[in-house]
């Protein structure tokens, strides 16, 4: 197997509701821009709910899980030689449903699993209006439920990286500077669980602006050795790969020497 040079892990496409285009656009836009492996990872259905479809805007509908399999499946395939397409997933953490979505995972030849938190005291983390009118007290409380739940997700074995580490700044930008040892608390709980956790691009497109995480978490990880992987998060093709050689060199700045590809629920390192 030739080692990948170039590489997106988290990309989404229509099927969560809130993304445009179709997987094979964004296999495309992987070769255009050079890639050499490109990670499918749109967002898991629901299956800690009844309904088939309860939020069609978020996440695909449970029903629509195993085409999305055999879709990438059959890319895999379809692309062999010109560029190796991955099979994976990023499903919500809910610690009371992990172990329901660990099984409907099994059956599936998944590449990776990203673990999101998406929502903290049952709102989301987007929500721009959740800070309003809370003290700095309930601000620091809030944080810190943020990355008990991150630790839960790394302790839960279930996830190959870690989606997007501080993306409850992306309206907030004032989170960044709420004062907790939570973040170096949880770096420490990550490198013990052997987790990795990604540089996401797609902060930018947020009122915050740049990536997940911060740069001061970045140095924290590599002070904790962390193992780090790249995914822009796109939603939409023109962002696949986005930012990727300004992060190798900003990880390199930092003093990684390496970062993680994934294949077959295994992971491997490559040289910055």
């Amino acid at each position: 197997m030739n080692l990948p040079t170039k590489f997106d892990f988290h990309t989404h496409h229509e099927r969560c509701g809130h993304a445009q285009g179709t997987i094979r656009d964004y296999i495309e836009a992987a070769i255009d821009c050079g890639l050499s492996m490109i990670g499918i990872a749109d967002h898991s259905p629901y299956f800690g709910r009844e309904e088939d479809h309860p939020y069609p805007h978020i996440t695909m509908a449970k029903s629509e899980f195993p085409h999305y399999i055999a879709e990438v499946r059959q890319l895999k395939k379809e692309y062999e030689g010109k560029i190796d397409v991955l099979l994976g997933i990023e499903a919500d953490f809910f610690p009371e449903s992990v172990n329901h979505y660990r099984r409907c995972f099994e059956p599936y030849p998944f590449d990776y699993i990203i673990g999101s938190v998406h929502y903290v005291d049952g709102e989301s983390i987007f929500h721009k209006t959740r800070w309003e009118g809370l003290s700095e007290a309930q601000r620091v409380k809030t944080k810190e439920a943020y990355y008990e739940l991150i630790e839960s997700s790394a302790r839960s074995g279930m996830y190959d990286i870690l989606g997007h580490i501080d993306a409850m700044k992306s309206f907030y930008p004032a989170f960044s500077s709420i004062q907790t040892a939570a973040v170096e608390k949880t770096l420490k709980i990550i490198a013990e669980q052997d987790v990795a956790i990604e540089v996401n691009t797609s902060g930018k497109t947020k009122d915050v602006g740049g990536w997940y995480p911060s740069d001061d978490i970045l140095e924290l990880a590599h002070h904790y050795e962390v193992k780090v992987t790249f995914g822009s998060d796109a939603h939409t093709p023109e962002r696949v790969g986005d930012d990727f050689e300004l992060v190798r060199k900003k990880l390199k700045e930092i003093g990684y020497k390496e970062w993680s590809y994934f294949k077959e629920r295994k992971r491997f390192s490559v040289s910055l």
